[in-house]
C-alpha cells in the first residue's frame, strides 16, 4: 500500500554558487537531511513533499510515483550535474512486512557540491494555474538559512550511551542473539540455506535538544570511504554502495567478510587483514554476496564486469572483503528500480534469499526497520546513488515533554557453515563502533 497523492506540480530552480559551502553546518540540528562524502554531497533544508510507501511493492510504487512527479515538474537547471535540479532523498525498510515507513523527501531548498562545483536548488509546489502553492515567505526563510550557517555545536553535546536492547517480554538480548546464530548454523547443516545474516540491536536515549550534526560530523570525519547520511531520523555512515546510476553508467560495491581492526598494533592489524584474505569461510561468504548482485543486476544492464579478486577495504573499525562492479544501463530503469531489483542482497539477507529472509523473521526478535534497507537520493532523470543502510541508528520522535528521543542501532553478520557464535558476536561489536562512538558523550 502507498500514501502517494496525485502527482503534484513542482518547480525546481537551480543556480550555481561561487563557493562550496560546509554542507553539514547548514543541516537542521534536530532533523538533518544530508548525504555527504568528502567533497561531494547535498543537504536539504525544509520539506516541500513527503511520500511514504510500505509493503512488497514499496520500491516499484516509489519508482512510479517519482516518475510521475518528475514528468509533471518544471525544472530550470543550467548546472546539469548529478544531484542538480529536482532531487528527493529517501530511505526504504528492509522487510516487506516492516512497520517502518519507506520515504521519499523533497526538500524546499537543496544545497549541493561536487568537487569544485556547488549549487543551490529551490523547489516549490505550483497550483493548476501555475501560481506558487507554497508560502513564498517560508521558502525565503528556509533559503536565508543558507546565507549565515551555524557551525555544529560540540561543547554542549551530552551524547547517548547505547546498551543491548531489552527484548519484548524481557530476556537477555545477547543470549538471544547467540541462540539465533546457533539455530541458524543448525539449519544450514540441515540444508535450509547456505548463508543467513543475523543481526542484533543496541538502544539508548538521546537528551532533548541534542544537535544531531555532532554525531554526523564525527562519522564524516572518521569514515572517509563511507557515505554519511541522515534521512528521516536514520543516521549513519555506510561503506556499501548498493547502486550508483549516472548517465547510463551503473556501479556497485559488494562487502561481505569482516575482521575487526587493531589500530593500536600494526602487526596484529596486518594479520587480521591477511586472515580475512585467506579465510575460506570469508571468501565463500563473499562469493555468495557478489553472485546475488550479479544475478539481480544482469536483466537490467549490459557489459557487467567485476573486480578480478576481492580486495581488502580498510575502515577505521573493520577490514572488509570488497568487490566493485560496473555496467552499462541496458534499459530505462530508474535507480530506485535497480535498488528494488537488488534488495535484499546476500550481504544483508543470505542465500537463497527467500529462505534466508523468512528465517530472519523467525530468528531475530525485532523488526529491522530501515536497517539493511536502502538510503540515498534520486533526481528527475532517475539517476541516483543508494547505499545499504549499515553502521546506522534510527531515532524516534521527540518526547512531547522532555524532547528526549529513543535511538536504536543494529548490526549483524553472515552465518555460514562453521560460523562460531562468539566470533560473530565480536564482529557485531566492531560494526557497532561507528555509531557508539559517534553518539558518545
Amino acid at each position: 500500500m502507498t500514501s502517494t497523492p496525485p502527482a503534484p506540480r513542482l518547480r525546481a530552480t537551480t543556480r550555481p554558487l561561487e563557493q562550496a559551502p560546509d554542507l553539514l553546518s547548514l543541516a537542521d540540528p534536530s532533523a538533518p537531511l544530508i548525504w555527504t562524502r568528502g567533497d561531494r554531497g547535498c543537504v536539504g533544508i525544509g520539506e516541500v513533499l513527503r511520500l511514504t510507501f510500505s509493503g512488497p511493492r514499496r520500491f516499484s510504487d516509489a519508482a512510479e510515483a517519482w516518475r510521475r512527479i518528475a514528468a509533471a515538474a518544471t525544472i530550470d537547471d543550467p548546472v546539469g550535474m548529478p544531484g542538480s535540479g529536482l532531487v528527493a532523498l529517501g530511505s526504504f525498510a528492509f522487510a516487506d512486512g516492516s512497520a517502518a515507513e519507506s520515504v521519499l523527501i523533497v526538500p524546499r531548498v537543496l544545497v549541493a557540491r561536487h568537487r569544485g562545483q556547488a549549487w543551490i536548488t529551490e523547489i516549490v509546489e505550483m497550483t493548476e494555474n501555475g501560481e506558487t502553492a507554497e508560502n513564498g515567505e517560508t521558502v525565503k526563510t528556509e533559503a536565508a538559512r543558507f546565507a549565515v550557517p551555524a557551525a555544529p555545536a560540540s561543547g554542549d553535546w551530552e551524547g547517548a550511551a547505547l546498551h543491548d536492547r531489552e527484548l519484548d517480554g524481557g530476556g537477555d538480548s545477547v543470549a538471544a542473539y547467540l541462540a539465533g546464530v546457533r539455530e541458524a548454523g543448525a539449519r544450514i547443516a540441515h540444508g535450509a540455506f547456505e548463508k543467513i545474516v543475523i543481526a542484533r540491536q543496541l538502544a539508548g536515549r538521546l537528551p532533548g535538544g541534542a544537535d544531531l550534526r555532532v554525531p554526523l560530523a564525527r562519522l564524516a570525519e572518521q569514515y572517509l570511504d563511507c557515505w554519511t547520511f541522515a534521512v528521516d531520523g536514520l543516521i549513519g555512515a555506510s561503506p556499501e554502495t548498493l547502486i550508483r546510476s549516472t548517465s547510463g553508467a551503473v556501479s556497485a560495491r559488494v562487502l561481505a567478510g569482516t575482521r575487526g581492526r587493531h589500530r593500536e598494533d600494526a602487526a596484529r592489524d596486518a594479520r587480521a587483514r591477511d586472515e580475512l584474505l585467506t579465510s575460506a569461510k570469508e571468501q565463500h561468504e563473499h562469493a555468495f554476496a557478489v553472485q546475488s548482485v550479479v544475478t539481480a543486476l544482469s536483466p537490467h544492464v549490459r557489459e557487467l564486469r567485476t573486480s578480478e579478486e576481492p580486495f581488502p577495504l580498510r575502515l577505521p573499525n573493520v577490514w572488509h572483503l570488497a568487490t566493485d562492479l560496473g555496467a552499462a544501463l541496458g534499459e530505462q530503469s530508474s535507480s530506485i528500480e535497480l535498488v528494488g531489483a537488488l534488495h535484499p542482497t546476500a550481504a544483508v539477507a543470505g542465500t537463497p534469499t527467500s529462505a534466508a529472509v523468512a528465517a530472519i523473521a523467525e530468528l531475530e526478535p525485532f523488526d529491522r526497520g530501515r536497517y539493511s534497507g536502502a538510503v540515498g537520493w534520486i533526481d528527475a532523470a532517475g539517476d541516483g546513488e543508494w547505499v545499504i543502510a549499515l553502521r546506522c541508528a534510527q531515532l524516534g520522535e521527540p518526547d512531547a515533554e522532555t524532547g528526549a528521543r529513543s535511538i536504536v542501532a543494529s548490526a549483524g553478520g553472515g552465518i555460514v557453515a562453521g560460523s562460531d557464535p562468539t566470533h560473530e558476536l565480536g564482529e557485531t561489536v566492531s560494526k557497532f563502533r561507528p555509531i557508539t562512538e559517534a553518539f558518545a558523550a
